[in-house]
C-alpha cells in the first residue's frame, strides 16, 4: 500500500469587536474544501469574549458576521466544536441556529 500526500490550502478569517480601543470579542473562520463536496465548508473557532462583556450580545454579533461571511462564501456547511462542560456556549449556539450534530474527538500534543 501506499499513502499519497498532497497539501491543500484553507484561508482563515479573524473577526474581532473591540470596545474603548480594546478587543473583547473573536472567533476565527477557517475555509476549507475536500473530495466529498464541491463547495467548501467553514470551522468557526477559538470564538471568546472578554469576562467582563459577556452575556450582553458581543459574542451573538461577531458569530452572526462570521456565519453571514461562511454563507457568502459559498460554504455548504459551518461546524463548531465546544467542550461538554460550555453548557451556555451549546444554547447560544442552538439560539443561532446550529444542531449538534455528532461528537469530536482529538489528540493534544
Amino acid at each position: 500500500m501506499e499513502i499519497k500526500k498532497k497539501e491543500i490550502e484553507a484561508k482563515g478569517i479573524r473577526f474581532s469587536a473591540e470596545k474603548e480601543g480594546r478587543e473583547i470579542a473573536r472567533a476565527y473562520l477557517y475555509i476549507m474544501r475536500n473530495d466529498l463536496h464541491e463547495k467548501p465548508f467553514g470551522l468557526m473557532e477559538d470564538v471568546y469574549v472578554d469576562e467582563a462583556y459577556r452575556n450582553v450580545g458581543y459574542g451573538v454579533k461577531v458569530i452572526r458576521q462570521l456565519i453571514e461571511e461562511a454563507k457568502q462564501r459559498g460554504c455548504y456547511k459551518l461546524i463548531a466544536t465546544s467542550r461538554h462542560s460550555r453548557t451556555g456556549v451549546h444554547d447560544l449556539y442552538k439560539r443561532l441556529g446550529f444542531k449538534e450534530q455528532g461528537l469530536e474527538f482529538r489528540i493534544d500534543f
